[in-house]
């Protein structure tokens, strides 16, 4: 734990989605706290572009090659530096930063967040993605090099709050809180018939597309139960998930004496990353206060696995082996995009990842490359079955 700076130099991985505009949000309300070092997007170029002047970063990356003429364009008579492809996103993510913001969507996001952790950097993590597939691998590597690893999302940095300094020795349980997304009380008949507009009105939260269609589908909180294991070193069977429609208990510890702790706040992403950010100190936000008078209830039930196979299928894949998460993430990730695109129904997303589950054969990978390499292979699978289904 090194000591907050007076000026904390930081880079956002994914800077034009919704955790990384609401990182700027917060880095523009506090310009003398931080400096702007490097921003990436894998296509928005204009966002990118807009933010690396307002910024000042020094540096702009474009994921898509092809659009680095528009992005130089766009940055034109600036001070920033643009580039583009995997070798800039490592940059990016390795360069003179000493916080880095981990928000590439998907899989995508791995390889740069191993970069950071290689170079040293204090990683802030809204990629679950990268811990559900290379999380014993990853979690190694920041203990080689002594790295921090922050949780962003909600429920991981509701635990870390609630855990402050203590050994997880003394944990009996991870209780993981779940909004039940969109669909939390519809059937499975009407399910089966949601539309990518539906699935993507979240009830409480400002989401991504991607995100907000495994909210739907309660992936989020499957993949989320992954990412609580590797991160806090827990078996699944310490790790509970409880349907709180309300979402303002983000998450709960409980310990072996029996008392809970809790993390509450509004459903505003930008707590858990100021968070982050200012770790191990706080700093003030714009967001609401918490009125717990004109809240007035919290509700809390148990998840229904059979109208969210996903859930079911989140576990046995932890439970499994260390390739079959790596499958599951795959699979989901293929499967929500044809989803959006209108190429498959709500329900086949759930059945292709199981499809997927059950049809790649794979052992356990030593490496990032055996990672990426089962990664490419589930989502060959993946794309061949939902052809078949188109």
């Amino acid at each position: 734990m090194g000591e907050f700076a007076v000026t904390r130099r930081i880079s956002i991985l994914g800077a034009t989605g919704s955790v990384g505009t609401s990182t700027l949000d917060l880095v523009e309300r506090h310009p003398d706290r931080f400096r702007v070092e490097a921003l990436t997007a894998r296509r928005n170029v204009a966002d990118l572009a807009e933010a690396a002047r307002r910024t000042d970063a020094r540096l702009a990356v474009i994921a898509d090659e092809a659009l680095l003429p528009d992005l130089e364009e766009a940055l034109s008579g600036s001070s920033c530096r643009a580039a583009a492809g995997e070798d800039a996103l490592a940059e990016a993510a390795s360069g003179d930063a000493d916080w880095v913001m981990a928000a590439i969507v998907g899989c995508a996001g791995l390889a740069p967040a191993m970069a950071a952790i290689d170079a040293g950097k204090t990683l802030a993590l809204a990629n679950k993605e990268s811990l559900v597939t290379a999380g014993q691998l990853m979690m190694d590597r920041a203990s080689e090099r002594q790295v921090d690893i922050l949780p962003v999302d909600s429920e991981h940095n509701a635990i870390f709050q609630c855990l402050g300094n203590r050994s997880c020795d003394d944990v009996a349980r991870l209780i993981l809180t779940a909004s039940g997304g969109p669909f939390r009380t519809s059937t499975a008949d009407e399910m089966s018939g949601m539309t990518p507009e539906q699935a993507v009105d979240h009830p409480n939260w400002s989401m991504g597309a991607k995100i907000s269609v495994d909210s739907a589908t309660m992936m989020n909180k499957g993949l989320e139960l992954i990412e609580a294991h590797h991160l806090y070193g827990l078996p699944s069977e310490q790790i509970h998930i409880v349907v709180h429609p309300q979402s303002i208990v983000h998450s709960l510890v409980e310990f072996i004496d029996g008392s809970q702790l809790a993390q509450l706040g509004p459903s505003d992403m930008r707590i858990p990353i100021a968070h982050a950010l200012a770790w191990p100190e706080r700093m003030e936000t714009p967001c609401e206060r918490l009125d717990l008078t004109k809240v007035a209830r919290l509700d809390f039930e148990a998840p229904d696995e059979n109208r969210f196979p996903a859930l079911r299928l989140a576990r046995q894949a932890l439970e499994a082996d260390t390739s079959r998460p790596v499958v599951l993430n795959a699979a989901n990730e293929e499967a929500v995009a044809a989803f959006l695109e209108g190429r498959i129904g709500f329900a086949d997303i759930a059945r292709l990842v199981e499809e997927a589950l059950d049809g790649v054969e794979a052992s356990a990978p030593a490496s990032i490359d055996d990672v990426i390499a089962l990664d490419q292979e589930a989502r060959h699978f993946a794309r061949d079955k939902i052809g078949e289904m188109v």
